[in-house]
């Protein structure tokens, strides 16, 4: 089914062409990722992934390491704000430890534990993740996609929580898009100017201290375990034919990875949002995705843009419910 296809069918439905503007352009989206003109966006899962970074250690966060462990309790108790907007967008929320500091919480079934290792080495002294490790936390992720679809869902969304990761998300970006450190560092979880700065220095050393690797080496270099483990996750959604609404700027890392070694992939993400962090914006852009949201100024992660954004795909989808114009005069 063609895009063109798909479009002329909008043009049928009872409404002057074109008069929903960019829910049109949604709809489009959603048909040609699905190839029916009857896309659904239910069930969906949510599954945000958790780990620590050693690079905290060069100050470049307000929050210290601990702040993970605590909010991994939090979104699993149901009280954090990606937690409530599940809740209210009737979305399966689901944290997966991947690598952080904090001792296991007890089974239940919201919350696993898959720690490949408690956090990442140090980026500005030494490489992130091996190999291996990089590797076994993308296979938790392709797990955890493999279960969601699995189990019948139709829309898959990545999150994450992890003090210090917008510091490796931009070495990534600036990695894999070509752009300047100073372009791609924000403020993260509100860093203020001094704690800035530090960040900028780490991200440029790094990308000079591992740009001569080869491209797997370096990404493994300046990864986190929660990336890693997204990058597996977009990747099993992706090449599996489901809809991945892609959240904020960290997990957008985890997308170019992804599209830096299987470029077609990007042809199943929906971007949910556009983060007040620099760095998203160019990375949006190498992909070529236009956010649903835009100037919401939005930096938080845990999926909570992508959460905010989900009732707009289900608008999306329900307005190819319409009659046609010709039904409704009677033709």
């Amino acid at each position: 089914m063609t895009l063109l296809h798909i479009r002329k069918h909008l043009d049928t439905l009872a409404k002057p062409t074109g008069s929903l503007g960019r829910l049109e352009d949604l709809a489009a989206r959603l048909c040609e990722m699905q190839q029916t003109l009857t896309p659904v966006t239910a069930p969906r899962r949510a599954v945000l992934f958790a780990a620590d970074h050693g690079v905290v250690a060069e100050g470049v966060s307000a929050w210290p390491s601990s702040v993970t462990g605590h909010m991994i309790r939090t979104i699993v108790a149901g009280r954090s704000a990606s937690a409530r907007l599940a809740t209210t967008t009737n979305t399966d929320l689901r944290v997966v430890d991947v690598g952080s500091l904090t001792e296991p919480l007890a089974p239940q079934p919201n919350y696993r534990c898959a720690k490949v290792c408690s956090g990442t080495r140090n980026l500005a002294l030494e490489p992130a993740l091996t190999k291996d490790e990089f590797h076994a936390a993308f296979a938790v992720g392709q797990q955890e996609a493999d279960d969601a679809m699995n189990a019948g869902c139709q829309i898959l969304i990545a999150g994450e929580m992890g003090i210090g990761n917008t510091t490796a998300a931009s070495c990534l970006t600036a990695l894999l898009t070509g752009a300047d450190a100073h372009d791609v560092v924000g403020r993260g979880a509100g860093a203020d100017d001094a704690v800035l700065e530090k960040k900028r220095h780490v991200v440029r050393n790094a990308l000079a201290r591992y740009r001569h690797l080869n491209s797997d080496g370096a990404i493994e270099a300046m990864s986190g375990l929660e990336i890693a483990a997204m990058a597996g996750f977009i990747h099993e959604t992706c090449t599996r034919g489901r809809t991945l609404l892609l959240d904020g700027f960290v997990v957008t890392a985890a997308a170019l990875v992804v599209a830096h070694l299987w470029p077609d992939a990007v042809t199943r993400m929906i971007a949910a949002h556009r983060s007040a962090e620099p760095g998203h914006s160019l990375a949006l852009k190498h992909l070529g995705l236009e956010p649903i949201l835009d100037g919401w100024r939005m930096r938080l992660g845990e999926a909570t843009g992508a959460l905010t954004a989900l009732p707009l795909l289900d608008a999306a989808a329900a307005m190819l419910g319409m009659s046609t114009l010709a039904e409704v005069v009677g033709r």
